[in-house]
């Protein structure tokens, strides 16, 4: 069997050694007789691993024991609306980043909920080519939250900083991140936020998973009229087991804390690779007059790396010649087109060389 390398935006590429791990114990796990996926969500065995997962997740990233560690379903895209209904109920209006398409769907599926909404800073008039500053950032009056996606999947664009949210008047509200793209890869401050959520399929494990960490005085904050499968502090008090959780994508999950902190040897080893692997692929990109990359230096994305080619007549040949090479989900997102070569956790270094040399070939025969 030849394994390729993935590119894919997500559903994206997990470990070799977590899918062998879980080959494995596919049919017995542990010598119990069967596989996890089979397993009550409430028998000792499978508890003992959601506490594993949740105990090395915390390890990982060093979040406080003031915050609690859901793991629920429904994709991120679901906790556009469970946000809301979580931190409005005291009132206040729900401030926005917009910084490309996943930061739009945010802001439409809370003004479809609320109705009104606060932008505090965009960066549609820069085409998403770089991040609103934080000297830019104002908040309403009412602000109840601040909302920003810190790594654009789509236009491969990223925060290099962790911006500040408070009110005109210098009151602090709760900062509240949509991690999805690039939990994981590096070392992050938790105590800087009030909620963060990741849909797994990224860095995680596979899809249908989403990690939300919340910080434990924003579990009164809900509305009244939230759907109760929503709820932070439901979630919270029930071990995130208010109703069947995706028991198998959080036990891949756990397998894949397990990796990061015994293979890698830990996020700050985990963000010297993701660096390396990014700086090469960039520079390829640089030094090329085939391809380009749109975005401002300093908020390119490391995880997702967008790039077009300067004859798009050539996009077809590109993509197919590719993936008879074994590089596999270089195609963009059909809402901007060109290229896009996610280089998640899992995406090993191997991989970004045999692509730097691919597309170096390319462009000698075609450019």
């Amino acid at each position: 069997m030849t394994r390729h390398y993935n590119f894919c935006a997500g559903p994206a590429a997990l470990p070799s050694a977590v899918l062998e791990r879980a080959r494995d114990e596919m049919l017995d796990y542990q010598g119990r007789g069967l596989s996890v996926m089979e397993m009550s969500h409430r028998s000792p065995e499978y508890v003992a691993i959601a506490e594993r997962a949740e105990a090395d997740l915390r390890e990982l990233l060093a979040i406080p024991d003031n915050y609690r560690v859901l793991f629920t379903q429904g994709g991120a895209s679901l906790q556009f609306s469970a946000v809301p209904y979580n931190l409005l109920g005291r009132g206040g209006r729900p401030n926005f980043l917009h910084t490309g398409i996943w930061g739009k769907k945010a802001i439409a599926e809370a003004r479809h909920l609320v109705g009104d909404v606060h932008v505090a800073a965009s960066s549609e008039g820069n085409g998403h080519s770089a991040v609103p500053r934080q000297e830019e950032i104002v908040l309403s009056d009412d602000a109840a939250y601040l909302h920003y996606t810190a790594n654009e999947t789509i236009g491969g664009l990223e925060f290099d900083y962790i911006p500040e949210a408070r009110r005109p008047d210098g009151t602090e509200v709760p900062l509240v991140c949509d991690m999805s793209s690039s939990i994981l890869s590096g070392p992050l401050d938790v105590s800087r936020f009030g909620v963060i959520y990741a849909g797994a399929q990224k860095n995680i494990g596979p899809a249908g998973l989403v990690v939300v960490i919340v910080r434990d005085d924003l579990l009164d904050r809900a509305r009244d009229d939230m759907p109760s499968l929503l709820g932070y502090r439901a979630l919270a008090e029930a071990g995130s087991m208010v109703n069947t959780p995706a028991t198998y994508s959080w036990y891949l999950a756990g397998l894949v804390f397990e990796w990061l902190k015994h293979d890698i040897g830990g996020l700050a080893a985990m963000d010297a690779l993701n660096a390396r692997k990014a700086a090469k692929l960039y520079a390829a990109i640089d030094q090329s007059a085939l391809y380009a990359n749109p975005i401002t230096l300093g908020n390119r994305s490391r995880m997702n790396l967008p790039f077009v080619l300067a004859d798009a007549s050539l996009d077809a040949a590109f993509l197919a010649e590719a993936e008879a090479a074994g590089l596999l989900n270089l195609k963009g997102h059909r809402s901007v087109g060109g290229m896009r070569a996610s280089l998640y956790n899992a995406v090993p270094e191997a991989a970004v060389d045999a692509l730097i040399a691919f597309m170096a070939d390319f462009e000698k025969r075609k450019g």
